[in-house]
């Protein structure tokens, strides 16, 4: 499966797409490894925390939004810079510099996160199934799994084809959701203050706060991103390895601005509907859906919401089982039939359908997990994209280290808070 993304999905001469007539659509061939890692951006566990966020505190939790989502335009420009520069992605360049057992532990750990994704991606799509037709959850899960492994197989047919889909998947989510933003009228002046002015209400909002960045900055992304950079364009030199990294930050620009509209798009709704309506209690993905079509005075709307919540579940499931195939080779040499890799990272969601455990406490808890997961994946990509021995020319600035360092810490001291939080 690896190899079907970095070495043979989407190989071209940069001389060819970077010279004559050409030149004017490279973009199109450049643009697709962070649309990929944009859906991730914006999988069910963004439903449940944007929702919740919006619903209980208003418009007050839009700035963690807006400052997750340019945290990840950097952390994505530094994986997709670290596989162009490399021609490794991150979990191989772990692999080829830390001692085995930590190798061991990191793919341990990734592959924790990795189901933690599945689990809120799954549940998602099984919900979505459920609301619109009306099937239980237990077959809607089961079919969320055949569909996304049919998807799967459309990679035999070039990674292009998939980039498509799922591009296509993303676009018919953030028009969505903005035409249901546009609908619920939002308080302007409420929704600009929100997204300049940080504060946390309560503590809880804290705790939020760190599900709202599990649910942005997805770790497993992090490496999957390197993986779909690392040798899709064959560079002759510096210099168009130098021109093709420009094209990869429009990319990575571009991608995680659509993700970042989207999840802000999510919690002014659940703002604008919810919270300013007397409605401050809503919290699951249900109730939402149940609750948008009187609120905004047609069955549309809950529509809308319900294919956005199916499309999200879907697309994210796909790219969760491309990145553990990364993981998996990238870390230890191994890979898995797709077919099998889907039916056992399905087992977790179906547990907790079995359970009956609340869809909304699960998709939450997953998305906290996700927040641990994300200093494991961060601090070994600063530390070699920040080394000239690793990257060559391509070595981060100063205060990209600097930054990116500054990011770290406050998801670290993020983490801290929550365990304490959920301790006491």
């Amino acid at each position: 499966m690896l190899q079907s993304i970095s070495d043979s999905s989407i190989q071209f001469q940069a001389s060819h797409v970077l010279q004559g007539k050409a030149a004017r659509f490279s973009w199109l061939v450049m643009f697709g490894p962070a649309l990929i890692a944009a859906v991730a951006y914006v999988d069910p566990g963004n439903f449940a925390t944007n929702i919740e966020a919006g619903a209980r505190y208003g418009y007050a939790l839009l700035w963690v939004v807006l400052a997750a989502n340019l945290m990840a335009m950097l952390i994505q420009g530094m994986s997709a810079r670290l596989g162009l520069a490399t021609g490794q992605n991150l979990a191989q360049v772990i692999r080829d510099r830390y001692p085995r057992p930590v190798v061991w532990f990191y793919w341990v750990q990734a592959e924790i996160v990795a189901i933690a994704t599945d689990l809120a991606e799954f549940l998602g799509a099984a919900l979505a199934f459920q609301l619109l037709f009306d099937i239980p959850m237990m077959y809607g899960a089961l079919l969320t799994g055949l569909i996304t492994y049919a998807a799967l197989l459309l990679q035999k047919y070039g990674f292009r084809l998939m980039e498509i889909l799922i591009g296509a998947m993303i676009m018919a989510i953030a028009l969505g959701f903005g035409v249901e933003l546009l609908l619920s009228r939002p308080d302007m002046a409420a929704l600009t203050q929100g997204l300049l002015i940080p504060s946390f209400p309560d503590s809880y909002a804290i705790y939020l706060a760190s599900g709202i960045l599990g649910a942005t900055i997805m770790p497993h992304v992090i490496y999957l991103h390197s993986a779909l950079a690392q040798n899709r364009i064959k560079v002759r030199n510096q210099s168009e390895k130098n021109t093709v990294a420009r094209y990869y930050r429009w990319d990575v620009i571009i991608g995680m601005a659509l993700a970042g509209l989207v999840n802000m798009a999510l919690l002014a709704l659940a703002a604008s509907t919810f919270h300013n309506s007397g409605h401050q209690d809503v919290a699951t993905i249900s109730e939402s859906y149940q609750l948008l079509s009187p609120l905004m005075g047609g069955q549309a709307a809950s529509i809308i919401f319900g294919v956005g919540l199916l499309l999200a579940g879907l697309s994210s499931s796909i790219v969760g089982t491309l990145s553990g195939q990364v993981l998996m080779q990238g870390f230890v040499r191994f890979t898995i039939p797709v077919g099998v890799r889907r039916l056992i990272t399905m087992i977790p969601a179906l547990a907790v359908i079995m359970l009956g455990v609340s869809e909304q406490k699960a998709l939450v808890a997953s998305q906290v997990v996700l927040s641990f997961g994300i200093p494991f994946a961060l601090i070994p990509l600063l530390t070699f994209t920040s080394k000239r021995s690793v990257m060559g020319e391509m070595v981060n600035k100063k205060w990209i280290t600097a930054l990116g360092g500054l990011i770290c810490s406050l998801i670290i001291g993020l983490n801290v808070y929550v365990i304490f939080y959920t301790v006491a």
